[in-house]
């Protein structure tokens, strides 16, 4: 399966840099949702399809927000996308609180991404995890869900 990544471009400046043009100021993240979800909006009942996670750092500090295919545009401390979200959403329910610290953090969104893999046949065979600093993205890991599996089965069967 090809991941591919799409951006609205002009010429040779592209959305965000025309806001910043504009406004002297790097895009925030509710400025970069909204500017995607107006996007997206034009095309409502064409047959986009379409769930993303808008995620960053601005001065505002850490912002999230969900984007689907009819314009509509939500923030909150936790999204699921994708069709074995339902399954991720279990997980990430059952063990999310607003003070986890970075490592629980990080066992808990890739718990929840596996548990998405494995009981959904449309869902992919890795993990990636990425952490959101003030100071960009930092790649913590890649890990295939058949090696999750494994380590989750001997965690299971040492209880």
């Amino acid at each position: 399966m090809k991941s591919y990544q799409y951006g609205l471009c002009l010429g040779k400046l592209e959305m965000h840099q025309i806001y910043e043009l504009r406004n002297k100021e790097r895009i925030s993240v509710a400025a970069a949702s909204k500017l995607l979800a107006n996007m997206v909006y034009n095309y409502k009942g064409m047959g986009l399809s379409m769930g993303t996670m808008i995620a960053g750092w601005d001065k505002k500090g850490p912002g999230l927000f969900y984007v689907d295919s009819d314009g509509e545009r939500l923030t909150n401390n936790l999204f699921s996308v994708g069709s074995g979200s339902v399954y991720a959403y279990g997980v990430l329910d059952s063990g999310y609180r607003w003070d986890l610290p970075v490592a629980e953090a990080l066992d808990l969104g890739q718990r929840a991404i596996y548990h998405a893999t494995f009981r959904d046949a449309y869902s992919g065979g890795v993990v990636n995890l990425y952490h959101m600093k003030e100071t960009g993205w930092e790649f913590i890991s890649r890990t295939d869900t058949a090696e999750l599996h494994y380590r989750f089965q001997d965690e299971k069967l040492k209880k």
